[in-house]
């Protein structure tokens, strides 16, 4: 989609968080245990928070992402890089 729509200067990217510490996060990974599972992975050590994510998809909304385009915002602390 990045590719086609391009000319027409309409940006295409995506965000992609890991766990998000939601109403549904904090529900299904309060138990120290069982986030201890994930968090080992997560170079970070922590999930992230709504807003962490809302600030990604500000900044690609914003004009000073204007050349971003194909692109996809990982927003993991580092769990992809393992």
């Amino acid at each position: 989609m990045a590719l086609e729509l391009a000319p027409y200067n309409i940006r295409v990217n995506t965000v992609n968080p890991t766990l998000v510490m939601t109403a549904m996060g904090k529900a299904n990974w309060s138990d120290p245990d069982k986030a201890a599972t994930l968090r080992v992975k997560i170079p970070m050590d922590r999930f992230a928070e709504p807003c962490e994510v809302v600030d990604s998809i500000v900044f690609l909304l914003s004009d000073r992402s204007a050349m971003t385009t194909g692109s996809a915002v990982v927003i993991d602390g580092g769990y992809h890089i393992q």
